[in-house]
């Protein structure tokens, strides 16, 4: 029986399976077969026992239903894991798991899942990156409306608007690579972080194992690696996601049809929005991505309760971490992916964009202020003279510029919102000039 969303409906498939059980269970073998090579260099575990350990350390030799059988008798995971490869490698058997602890195994192959999904996550934002580059790059110039708390602002530049996004984007990017140094952690320190069982040669081992696949070690574990990192990649993800939910709720709004500026991508052809009304565009993506975006971010209060343990560990942590690293992983990727759509297929309706400038005078208010002020007024005067003059012109109708002369006796000279953009385009350009050399250094 299938109960969650995540088989069936959201998530890609290539990183399903980075985080399934099949995943999980192989990157659990390759640290006992990467514990006994280490154990080998270290001269505690014969090599050619190692050898054979790796040999029978895959999931052809330890089935998942051999794994889950013993784990139903003994009710322990690792245990079961442990037994099941002891019995496939023979006599080297007997060197399976020396001197580790489960969370030794489990917190590592933890490391190596984040690892494997870590190229992915960027991967996605730079991808991301890209589309919004483009749509910046290509409406530099193309004025539309700057809304605060809802209402109609000053002028702004569509390429202005997706390129703050680009920039944020960028941040994330950092934020990911950065936080690789203290997320791809793993641990070989035994019981309560001592590594007392193998005792001076636990650190070597600990080296040679983290050196083998990829991982930085803990500072100073305790029987888990430290949950604040597992905290900070829940975070991270957490902030991408909010991001996401903020590009898709102005994609939204902007598509209502009394503004209708944006619309996301639909297959006029095929795509059904309503099942019984017809005509609807409906900003189903977008709108997906929003409610996912929520999913994601309900996850941070387990996350941060989950690193609050007793002593050096207790149990409390581990359920909870098997719904939250997959579901906000396969979660962030798929909702990234539905945001590069949206965007790549994004319909600018211009002639919208220009006509909702251009038919509300008001939003010269500012340009009008600083006209005054150059004209020997007090800022705070002429921000009384317009204020007043907007009221009026709200109430009776008419130009702002005609009633702002009036009221002050100062001829003001015509502007169109048009040209009162500001640094608009040379802010935008920056954020393009940042964003390339970020690509290059990428690729060099």
């Amino acid at each position: 029986m299938i109960v969650s969303p995540l088989d069936y409906r959201y998530g890609r498939e290539e990183v399903k399976a980075i985080f399934s059980e099949e995943s999980n269970l192989r990157n659990m073998l390759e640290v006992e077969a990467a514990l006994a090579q280490a154990e080998a260099e270290a001269g505690i575990v014969p090599k050619k026992d190692a050898d054979e350990i790796q040999k029978h350390a895959n999931l052809e030799s330890v089935r998942i239903e051999e794994v889950k059988k013993v784990e139903g008798e003994i009710g322990h995971n690792v245990m079961a894991i442990v037994k099941v490869l002891s019995a496939a490698s023979g006599e080297s058997g007997k060197f399976v798991h020396l001197g580790a602890t489960s969370n030794d195994i489990t917190d590592t192959a933890n490391a190596l899942q984040f690892k494997r999904f870590y190229s992915v996550l960027i991967d996605d934002l730079f991808k991301l990156s890209d589309v919004l580059y483009e749509i910046s790059k290509k409406n530099e110039h193309t004025v539309m409306i700057g809304r605060t708390h809802g209402q109609h602002a000053l002028p702004i530049t569509l390429g202005l608007k997706t390129s703050v996004y680009l920039s944020e984007v960028m941040r994330h990017i950092s934020r990911v690579e950065e936080s690789q140094k203290r997320v791809l952690v793993g641990k070989f320190m035994g019981a309560v972080g001592t590594g007392a069982a193998l005792g001076k040669q636990t650190m070597k081992v600990q080296s040679i194992l983290m050196e083998k696949l990829g991982l930085k070690e803990e500072d100073g574990p305790t029987q888990i690696v430290d949950r604040d990192r597992y905290v900070e990649y829940v975070s991270i993800i957490a902030n991408i996601a909010t991001s996401l939910e903020k590009f898709g709720t102005e994609i939204r709004n902007l598509q209502r049809p009394e503004i209708g500026e944006l619309q996301e991508p639909f297959n006029e052809a095929k795509q059904v929005g309503s099942s019984t009304m017809a005509q609807k565009i409906n900003p189903v993506q977008s709108e997906n991505i929003v409610s996912l975006a929520r999913i994601i971010r309900g996850f941070l209060n387990p996350m941060h309760e989950s690193a609050i343990l007793w002593h050096e560990r207790d149990l409390t942590n581990s359920a909870s971490e098997r719904f939250i690293i997959p579901y906000v992983s396969i979660l962030i990727d798929d909702i990234l992916n539905k945001m590069i759509f949206v965007f790549k297929g994004l319909k600018v309706n211009s002639e919208n964009m220009l006509r909702n400038v251009l038919s509300d005078d008001l939003v010269l208010g500012e340009a009008y202020l600083m006209a005054l002020v150059n004209n020997g007024y007090g800022r705070q005067e002429a921000h009384e003279i317009v204020r007043r003059a907007s009221m009026e012109v709200r109430e009776k109708g008419g130009e702002l510029r005609n009633r702002v002369e009036e009221l002050s006796g100062k001829q003001i000279k015509k502007l169109s919102p048009l040209d009162y953009t500001g640094n608009a385009v040379e802010i935008t350009e920056k954020i393009l000039r940042n964003y390339e050399t970020a690509k290059r250094n990428r690729t060099s």
